[in-house]
């Protein structure tokens, strides 16, 4: 019987050389929300139809995003391997408009905290769409599990 969801997933901790609380909390809580609720269904079908859950494994590996899918019991299944050139500005705008976010919440009026997190969720949002359209006929996700997936994606671009 299918169950296509995520019911676990982990970043590789040895790409992120730094993070701060709010970045953290982030992680957090994109993490959680993946795992309330996920559509995330690999389109390759395997021999014994195995149709999930996943465990899934995220990492950044010569410029390009890895997706390591796994069966519930920890077996692999396959890696989606996702040029992330036509992220980059994406990511950079999303740290950008973070940054300011966190400050904002920090030291700025209700109405300026407004103006800034409805630019992010902008931001986020585009992004999701273009996850999306390049894991097509690869893994079919919801845009929810799409918007968690492009933060976890932006963890593991921080150097620093």
């Amino acid at each position: 019987m299918a169950d296509p969801r995520i019911i676990d997933i982990a970043l590789d901790d040895k790409t992120i050389l730094w993070r701060n609380a709010d970045v953290e909390q982030e992680r957090r809580i994109a993490i959680f929300d993946i795992l309330e609720e996920n559509h995330f269904a690999p389109q390759r079908v395997h021999a014994d139809a195995y149709a999930g859950p996943y465990r899934v494994f995220l990492r950044v590996e010569e410029g390009r995003l890895v997706i390591e899918i796994r069966r519930e019991n920890g077996e692999a299944l396959e890696a989606i391997i996702l040029g992330l050139g036509r992220f980059r500005r994406s990511i950079k705008d999303y740290f950008a408009i973070c940054d300011s976010y966190f400050q904002a919440i920090r030291q700025a009026t209700p109405q300026q905290i407004e103006t800034v997190d409805m630019a992010r969720r902008g931001i986020h949002n585009e992004a999701a769409e273009l996850l999306k359209e390049r894991l097509e006929g690869k893994i079919a996700v919801d845009f929810d599990t799409a918007r968690r997936l492009f933060t976890l994606i932006c963890v593991l671009h921080i150097k620093g």
